[in-house]
Formats: structure tokens, C-alpha cells, sequence
């Protein structure tokens, strides 16, 4: 079963998975996905993301109609930023944009209000101070609860928690970066800026796309898969390396008796600044050795043997001499 964790500052008690609803809608069907989000309540996860572009809404539809009785139970977030259109206003993160992406959100998802409301990008058209102000208005109104950001550099965050603080606004209180073994740039800046700043962290894509999960190695790939079929995946990880990684990695799961997806998830899940890893799938057989995650027991220790498969990633000031000084 699973562990519950508070976000950030706010008294929130979260599940420390959380399930991503990308696939609802999608590459899941209505009753593929009631049969997910059912069996995630059955492990107790009570924590469950979504987003105004995840085909086109209706995987904010269709989980607005699974929660239907459950609603007080669960702790919601979605997302804006990405284009809902094709006109120069669907998209960004202003004020125009975001209030009208939550209004529509909120109706499909048939609630009042978001727990945590996600800034999708960053928009550079925008200014933060406009972005950070109309989020307030929003919290204000008791559409969200909370503000949240995610893919936005660490410096870009601190920005924006400076002028919430020198204003006396509504602040971020989570964050939603990618992280998984082969990609790891989180370690360097946004994971020690949610703990120094005490931010919840959901960071997504913990299978890396599909890439460990077992599937894939050194001249191995299947003929289906979003790194096969989606061109931002394979972009993302393209690189040759992250292959080797993915077949050394799925060897010492092998060697631990684990399926690689579960230890892939329970190594996200031990970082100590990860309130919650977003697991997801498109069928309840691929979900389910990610929720076998929770029964990992994962030391210190092997962590760091894990971490062993990929190069660390350097230093934000790039003065390596210091960490080995520091660590001695």
C-alpha cells in the first residue's frame, strides 16, 4: 500500500505515487482507463494528474466522470500553457490564457477547484510577474488551492518565488520536472531548490518513455512504443547511450528478481526530494509493475549502485573539485 507525504508547506497528504492521465482518452479507452483509475484507488493512491491538452481534454473528461462520489477523497492538478487552439491566445501562460484554461478544465473535470494548478511551460512572452499575479486572482477566487509550475528552469522559479514573496502572493508550492536514471538534470538545480524552498515534487516520465522498462538495449528496440512512434520521444532520447544504460539497468533488475519499470519507479521514489513519482500506462497489465514500486525495498546504498549505471550529472558551477572536498 501507499505511504502518504505532505506537499511543500500546504498540509496536503498526498500518495507517494501519483498517477498521470495522459493515456485517458488517448491510447486508453473509456473503459481501459475506469479499470486504471480503480485499480490505483484499490493501492490507496489518492493523488491524480492531468492537463488541458491531454487529447484534447478528454482525459479531463473522462476522469471528471470516474471521481464522480470520490471527489473529497482525492487531490487533483492539471496544467495550461500548451496550445488548445490555433489561435495567437490559445496558449502561454497569461492571465487571459490561464483563466479561461481552468475554467475549462474545472468543467470537464465537473469540481470547483484544483488542489494544484500547473503553469505547462514557461512562456517568454509573458512576464513572470504577470504569470505569478494572475495565479493569485485564481487562488484568490478559490478556483485552485495552489499554484505549481512545471518544465521551468530552477532560476526561473526562484524568480518567481522572490516576487510572490516581495509582493505577498500566492507562491508555487509544486513542481513537476522530468527525472528518471538517464535523465537526471534535476539533482542539479530544481531538486535542491524544492528542498532548500520545502516545494512538493511530482516528477514525471520515471520509465523514461518506455526506455526502462526492459524493451529496449543495444540494438534492440520493439516496433511499437512512443519512442518508436513519437518523434519527441525518440528526439528525447535518442541518444545511443541511453540504450546501453537501459540494457545494463534491466540486467540488474533482472539480477534483484524485479521487472525494470519497478525499479525504475522505486528509484525516483527514493530520491529525498521526490514527493511523488507520475506513474502511468495504457493498460492495467503495464500499470501494474509500477505500483510493485511500493514494495521495493530500496536502500541508500543501492540507490547509489543504481545511480552507478549513468554519469553524474556535472555541477551547476562546474567546480567538481569542491564536491570531492565536500565529500571527504
Amino acid at each position: 500500500m501507499v505511504q502518504f507525504r505532505t506537499v511543500g508547506k500546504t498540509g496536503i497528504q498526498v500518495s507517494n505515487l501519483c498517477f498521470g492521465t495522459m493515456s485517458f482518452g488517448g491510447i486508453a479507452d473509456k473503459d481501459e482507463s475506469r479499470a486504471m483509475f480503480r485499480r490505483c484507488r484499490e493501492v490507496g493512491i489518492n493523488f491524480f494528474d492531468t492537463a488541458d491538452v491531454y487529447n484534447e481534454g478528454r482525459s479531463e473528461d473522462i476522469l471528471g466522470e470516474l471521481i464522480a462520489g470520490s471527489r473529497e477523497e482525492l487531490v487533483l492538478t492539471s496544467k495550461a500553457g500548451f496550445p488548445t487552439g490555433s489561435g495567437p491566445n490559445d496558449r502561454g501562460a497569461s492571465r487571459r490564457h490561464l483563466v479561461r484554461q481552468v475554467e475549462s478544465s474545472l468543467r470537464r473535470l465537473r469540481t470547483d477547484r484544483l488542489e494544484f494548478y500547473f503553469v505547462h511551460r514557461f512562456d517568454p512572452l509573458t512576464p513572470i510577474e504577470e504569470t505569478v499575479r494572475a495565479l493569485d486572482d485564481l487562488q484568490r477566487d478559490g478556483k485552485i488551492l495552489y499554484p505549481a509550475v512545471s518544465n521551468w528552469a530552477a532560476w526561473q522559479i526562484a524568480k518567481a518565488l522572490g516576487i510572490a514573496a516581495k509582493e505577498s502572493l500566492a507562491r508555487f508550492e509544486l513542481i513537476q520536472p522530468m527525472y528518471n536514471l538517464v535523465k537526471r538534470q534535476a539533482e542539479v538545480e530544481l531538486l535542491p531548490l524544492a528542498q532548500a524552498e520545502q516545494l512538493g515534487v511530482i516528477s514525471y516520465s520515471p520509465l523514461g518513455g518506455g526506455l526502462l522498462t526492459g524493451k529496449y538495449g543495444v540494438g534492440t528496440k520493439p516496433q511499437t512504443g512512443r519512442l518508436v512512434e513519437q518523434r519527441n520521444y525518440a528526439l528525447r532520447y535518442g541518444d545511443e547511450a541511453y540504450y546501453e544504460t537501459a540494457q545494463r539497468f534491466a540486467e540488474h533488475a533482472a539480477s534483484h528478481g524485479l521487472h525494470p519499470a519497478t525499479l525504475a519507479v522505486a528509484w525516483v521514489l527514493g530520491h529525498p526530494g521526490i514527493t511523488a513519482p507520475i506513474i502511468g500506462a495504457r493498460s492495467v497489465e503495464q500499470l501494474e509493475p509500477s505500483l510493485a514500486a511500493l514494495k521495493v525495498p530500496l536502500t541508500p546504498e543501492w540507490r547509489r549502485a543504481i545511480s552507478a549505471l549513468t554519469p553524474e550529472p556535472p555541477l551547476a558551477t562546474d567546480r567538481s573539485e569542491e564536491a570531492v572536498a565536500d565529500n571527504r
